[in-house]
């Protein structure tokens, strides 16, 4: 593991090791990850090295985000590897706790954004983004941070953090980074790893299906028609299930009718076991 990163894993370790880069003048960004980091991970090290002088990144697998039938178990874990790779990228500090440092006992606090939890992927998964929220908001409040970066692959994540941030006052700029796709032009993802060969040949159809509905709409095409022909396209790519295919406000989530300043296209399917989400700005 290279000596250039330090690992801690206290929430008191973190933000002493923070405030000690502030009180050398540097302004700090932090990186929240679940590990199992990939290139779009590691480009959120860069942009945070874009905007301010050291970076730490935190890797914990939060359980109060899966629901009872999610892959919290089988959820890749490997913090040697991914230590090495947040060292190569720029990286100076990783924070991994234990799931009783993050929850002792007597836990019973949640951290919940009105409205924006229930839309899109909150339907489908209950609870997901109240875990989302809870976690970041320890994260962020042990950190200290200057700016903290996430990837806008989770669109709806990312509006929610951003809601969170601003109505908590916590201090920190909330910075997106773009998606980072592979050469064919999926979305990287760890849960990419669940893939067959033969699903990932046809996951493709996802990004697919959401740039030919941009096409339509940049073109004045009608936004139903458009996102039907996106539904069509990814059914019959083989997805078992589309969970939706929406074009939404980019701040509130809300479904719209017309392509206005802001909009995204937003749909999340299934493929084999395999959950894949994505989003294109129109």
């Amino acid at each position: 593991m290279p000596d250039k990163l330090q690992i801690v894993r206290t929430p008191a370790a973190l933000t002493a090791a923070m405030e000690r880069w502030k009180r050398a003048g540097h302004r700090v960004a932090f990186v929240p990850t679940m590990g199992a980091l990939h290139a779009g991970h590691l480009a959120l090290v860069t942009e945070g090295l874009r905007h301010t002088d050291k970076v730490a990144a935190s890797i914990f697998v939060n359980p109060k985000q899966f629901g009872p039938t999610e892959d919290l178990d089988r959820y890749p874990r490997d913090e040697a590897g991914d230590a090495a790779k947040l060292a190569a990228a720029g990286c100076e500090l990783l924070y991994a706790p234990t799931v009783a440092t993050m929850y002792p006992p007597g836990f019973a606090s949640y951290v919940r954004v009105a409205a924006l939890p229930d839309l899109l992927c909150g339907a489908a998964r209950p609870g997901h983004f109240d875990g989302v929220a809870t976690v970041v908001s320890k994260l962020l409040a042990a950190a200290r941070a200057d700016v903290a970066v996430f990837g806008e692959k989770d669109w709806q994540q990312l509006a929610i953090i951003r809601r969170m941030a601003e109505d908590l006052d916590l201090g920190t700029t909330i910075v997106g980074c773009g998606i980072v796709r592979d050469d064919d032009g999926l979305a990287l993802s760890s849960r990419n790893l669940y893939l067959t060969p033969d699903e990932r040949r046809r996951a493709v159809a996802l990004p697919q299906a959401l740039m030919r509905a941009r096409e339509a709409l940049q073109a004045g095409g009608d936004v139903a028609p458009a996102l039907a022909a996106a539904e069509r396209k990814i059914a019959a790519a083989g997805f078992a299930r589309i969970d939706y295919c929406e074009l939404v406000d980019g701040e509130r989530l809300t479904p719209l009718r017309a392509v206005t300043p802001g909009a995204r296209i937003m749909a999340a399917a299934v493929m084999g076991s395999t959950r894949l989400i994505d989003n294109l700005a129109v």
